[in-house]
């Protein structure tokens, strides 16, 4: 048996490995993961290494090779954690070891560490005195404009004497050999956090908030680590039971991450949280620079952080003593990563804090059908907060048939009763949210006369109408003019189906002149505060509506918002996914929810075409338990998650031909297996194109398995490892994706 071990933890060598063989001592108690000596270089000197896998297959001469020095006892480090942390996720979710640790370890290089100089005066005033007059007589501007200020003030920032004084660094370093000052140097950490103000007033917990507090603190205090699921309508007070949790958990001397799954989300969290605990909490997502995530990695590491909050890559931040994850609105599809490894933070969440003895606590008013099944299972303990802590009850919700609007003539994006309800806000000042799914223009090109649609040359997808006479696909970035006829029949009506977030803005402006209006979408959130501005603004009443995209209708709390309306609500309906119905569920309650959480009622409007649809006829009731009911029976009918475990094989190539050719042998390698197995009731479908199956003139096939037993699925992706190992193709590539959220 042999190591592959990578030799202390340099974030930018992570790439390299060295193998060593594992002395008979060792091979049964030796862990990937571990912290090992090992002799290195030519002088055999000892070295810490970290195992990164155990193997059989040598990769030079076994009698060239070195052993293993020693398991170091007690070497449970942060980076032994978070190699034992990527060894499992290469395992579940079927990547290599290096981008397992590549996606563990969230900074990939080292930074210096900023510095502020300053000024001291050294010598007493009366030798600064002399001085200044000998500079004077031989006319030494420079030191004259230093010693003056030293005779008023005993320290001077670095910035000012070089900056606003004008002072060259040879001058200093003359005043400094003829010591009269002393230039001192003070290291400080990069804190992407500014100091905000005020002081959060503690709210009294309801009985249900102290009841989950209470249960929750009770098993940590015992030693008991467990999931918790906090099933909570939407203003229910889910962030008041984190921040009781959290206070508790930091004054056992423990640290906490909390998980929100945009960075729209930070701002708002981030003020509640620095509140109440001031400059101990801090941030990590992809807006910082690599010097401010280096830095909050390091002050974790040394204990200078309590609470870091983002969204799932700040599960990764290096806490040596942590004791609390909490994953706010837990069903949200951007905890899934759709990068290599394909790995969802809530899994990832259960394993870390598995390993460091810490609790994990789900949070959401829609829960996903994934962790309300293992709740149902008992794997979770399930809490339910069931009012609103304003006293006030959830949004009055009406569905609107545009199907009708339509025959009664009303072509406008507004159904009648929305553009009633909004003049009604408008006039009493409150505020209103206008949801839409989609961004930008972001409607398709046909031709009205032969029904030809303008298409991506280097993907399979429509193009999207963009402002400025522009069309773009989303997937490349391919940018192109209008065209004014139809290539295919040279009609001159080829339109756009205009539904987009700009499309909005422009009729309300058109509809209702008075109304301040601001936008929330990926155009308008593209610089790096971009989402604190636009939702300090909207908070700030400072416009009467916000329009955008998913991210606004996610977590926000504005009291003033008494009116929300769904401009499109079945558009995630036609989605080509298993979970269309779940995502469309979600989407509304939550949009639902951002009305009415102050002490006016609130109102919700759903605009759709399938009025009938169980998802938005539940949503609209705000129901869970009876969305949920159905949706797991069509769940357990058609072996999807959670019934059961599905694997996805996405095969991409450079030619059409070779991809259909690599899938059909990754079939046959599959069918073999089963068969061998005596597995007949896994279930594989495909090979077949992806439902994209072209993206940047790269072709796109995929194979789904389906079974209830995960290890099986596990084994049956080992045997297409191996046979893509052997097979050694360069223009075509293999991906798995473990339960997936998304079709291919």
């Amino acid at each position: 048996m042999y190591a592959n071990i990578i030799i202390d933890i340099s974030h930018e060598k992570v790439d390299k490995t060295f193998q060593y063989k594992i002395p008979e001592a060792m091979k049964s108690v030796l862990e990937e993961g571990m912290c090992v000596q090992v002799p290195f270089g030519a002088g055999n000197r000892l070295r810490t290494g970290y195992v990164l896998e155990r193997t059989e297959k040598a990769e030079f001469p076994p009698e060239k090779m070195k052993e293993i020095g020693c398991i170091v006892k007690d070497g449970v480090s942060v980076e032994a954690d978070a190699v034992k942390l990527a060894a499992w996720i290469k395992k579940t979710y079927g990547c290599t070891m290096i981008a397992a640790l590549k996606t563990v370890l969230p900074v990939k290089q080292v930074f210096k560490q900023k510095e502020k100089k300053k000024i001291v005066r050294k010598a007493d005033l009366e030798v600064i005195r002399s001085a200044y007059g000998e500079a004077l007589r031989k006319k030494q501007h420079a030191k004259v404009r230093v010693l003056s200020e030293l005779l008023t003030e005993p320290v001077l920032p670095y910035e000012l004497v070089s900056g606003k004084l004008h002072v060259a660094a040879a001058t200093l370093k003359s005043l400094q050999n003829q010591e009269l000052i002393q230039i001192e140097s003070e290291s400080y950490y990069r804190n992407p956090v500014k100091p905000m103000d005020g002081e959060e007033e503690k709210k009294t917990l309801s009985d249900a908030q102290a009841h989950i507090c209470d249960s929750i603190l009770a098993d940590y205090t015992k030693g008991i680590r467990k999931t918790y699921l906090i099933h909570g309508i939407t203003g229910s007070g889910k962030t008041q039971v984190y921040l009781s949790l959290i206070e508790e958990v930091i004054k056992q001397g423990k640290q906490c991450i909390v998980l929100i799954p945009e960075i729209a989300l930070t701002y708002q969290t981030l003020l509640r949280f620095y509140k109440r605990f001031g400059d101990r909490v801090s941030v990590m997502n992809s807006t910082l620079t690599a010097g401010e995530k280096y830095d909050q990695c390091e002050r974790a590491k040394r204990g200078e952080i309590d609470v870091i909050i983002g969204p799932r890559s700040a599960l990764f931040v290096p806490f040596p003593n942590l004791g609390l994850v909490v994953i706010d609105e837990e069903h949200e599809g951007s905890y899934k990563s759709e990068m290599t490894p394909r790995y969802h933070a809530r899994e990832v969440a259960e394993y870390l804090t598995e390993i460091k003895g810490a609790s994990l606590v789900l949070g959401s008013a829609t829960p996903s059908l994934e962790s309300y099944y293992r709740a149902k299972e008992g794997k979770y303990q399930l809490f339910r907060l069931t009012e609103r802590l304003t006293g006030g009850s959830l949004a009055n919700t009406s569905v609107v048939d545009l199907r009708e609007e339509l025959r009664s003539g009303n072509r406008s994006i507004f159904s009648r009763k929305l553009q009633e309800l909004m003049e009604d806000r408008l006039a009493k000042k409150e505020q209103i949210i206008l949801f839409l799914n989609r961004r930008g223009y972001a409607g398709f090109i046909s031709c009205r006369s032969c029904g030809y649609v303008m298409k991506c040359p280097h993907c399979d997808v429509s193009l999207s109408q963009h402002k400025g006479g522009r069309m773009v696909c989303h997937y490349c970035g391919y940018e192109t003019a209008q065209v004014t006829k139809c290539p295919s029949c040279s009609s001159p009506y080829i339109l756009g189906f205009k539904a987009g977030t700009q499309q909005i803005e422009e009729q309300i402006h058109q509809r209702f002149p008075q109304a301040r209006v601001l936008r929330m979408d990926k155009d308008t959130t593209k610089k790096k505060d971009s989402y604190e501005e636009i939702l300090s603004a909207f908070s700030e009443e400072q416009a009467d509506i916000l329009v955008g995209t998913q991210m606004i209708v996610k977590g926000h709390d504005f009291p003033k918002v008494t009116l929300v309306g769904v401009l499109a609500a079945d558009l995630s309906l036609n989605d080509s996914d298993y979970r269309c119905a779940e995502r469309t569920f979600q989407l509304l309650t939550q949009a639902a929810g951002r009305a009415g959480r102050g002490k006016r009622e609130g109102e919700a409007v759903i605009q759709t075409y399938r009025p009938e649809h169980y998802s938005v006829l539940r949503a609209s009731e705000q129901d869970y338990e009876a969305f949920y009911e159905e949706e797991i029976l069509y769940r357990e009918l058609a072996g999807y998650p959670p019934a059961a475990h599905m694997l996805a094989i996405l095969i991409t190539a450079k030619e059409e031909r070779a991809g259909i050719e690599l899938a059909e042998q990754i079939a046959a390698v599959l069918r073999e297996q089963i068969s061998n197995a005596g597995q007949n009731t896994v279930q594989l479908i495909g090979p077949a194109k992806a439902t994209v199956g072209k993206i940047n003139d790269i072709y796109r096939f995929a194979i789904y398995l389906k079974y209830k037993d995960a290890e099986i699925l596990y084994e049956l992706r080992k045997a297409v490892e191996e046979f893509w190992e052997q097979a050694q193709r360069k223009n075509e590539t293999v991906q798995f994706d473990f339960d997936p959220i998304d079709s291919y």
